[in-house]
């Protein structure tokens, strides 16, 4: 299947970053977020990166203004109708996700593909709210998007290979490199082998082993990581973190149970950079 017209439900960060990456490769591109504020900070957002990217000369103004003209901020999520394929950004919620399948089904003509990106949840049951489930799969990319090469794009139980090699076609033109996860398992590859970390990190702060500054350092120092577990948190969000590990409690056991600490700094609000306040303070 050709995939031309491209939707995005999420202009958060990570709706954002794809959005982009995909108007930026040629794709023309619908955005769609209930909250307002939200489509117009995601559009303030594409606009300021890809103006810097004419000022250092990594594109023309032409080129630029190119994308834009690609990249249209819609009011409703009826008008994905004309779509080829809907990727979902929103909260790693898993009912939040299964109504807005509910209604994608419907919009959506019967040879569109629906993608999702989270991180963790199963793609088999976010499937089953739909009645495509052999056009549903995971299309998971990383944060931020515009910069991170590597596409998760996952099998759900029922997943075709028409879709799913629709999916790795796409990523390639995207500018991204596709691995295949074979099987629906939580958390995918990556945040299989990540979220532990995580929480490990959290468990060491709790038990006064080391602080945060030294946690981090220790990680960019010791494995060579381009940023510590605490300032990676507070980059892609703290609640995101604290919702995929409940997820993996309910579904693999109390192995993944989140730390007190991880569950009060959600309470308290305090969810990273997008809050002005996480593991560390952006307020000033």
């Amino acid at each position: 299947m050709s995939i031309q017209k491209i939707g995005i439900v999420g202009a958060g960060a990570m709706g954002t970053g794809i959005a982009h990456v995909a108007a930026q490769s040629g794709f023309d591109v619908k955005v769609f977020d209930e909250f307002a504020p939200a489509k117009e900070k995601s559009l303030a957002t594409i606009q300021k990166l890809s103006s810097s990217a004419v000022e250092k000369g990594k594109q023309t103004n032409e080129e630029r203004q190119q994308m834009l003209s690609r990249l249209q901020y819609v009011d409703s999520l009826q008008e994905m109708s004309d779509r080829d394929l809907i990727i979902e950004a929103i909260i790693e919620i898993f009912d939040a996700k299964i109504a807005l399948h509910k209604q994608l089904d419907v919009i959506l003509p019967a040879n569109a593909i629906i993608a999702t990106n989270t991180s963790s949840m199963s793609i088999t049951a976010i499937a089953a709210a739909t009645k495509r489930p052999d056009k549903f799969a995971g299309m998971h990319f990383f944060n931020p998007a515009q910069v991170m090469k590597l596409v998760e794009v996952i099998r759900g139980l029922n997943s075709s290979d028409e879709t799913i090699n629709t999916l790795k076609d796409l990523s390639v033109k995207m500018g991204k490199v596709p691995v295949e996860v074979k099987r629906d398992t939580p958390g995918f590859i990556v945040n299989r082998l990540f979220l532990p970390q995580m929480r490990e990190a959290v468990k060491i702060l709790e038990e006064g082993i080391a602080s945060i500054e030294d946690i981090d350092t220790a990680m960019k120092l010791g494995l060579n990581h381009p940023m510590g577990p605490f300032t990676l948190m507070d980059f892609t969000g703290i609640d995101i973190h604290y919702h995929v590990l409940d997820y993996y409690r309910r579904e693999m056991g109390d192995a993944y149970l989140p730390p007190l600490l991880l569950k009060q700094m959600v309470q308290a609000g305090r969810l990273g950079k997008k809050s002005g306040q996480g593991w560390y303070d952006y307020s000033k």
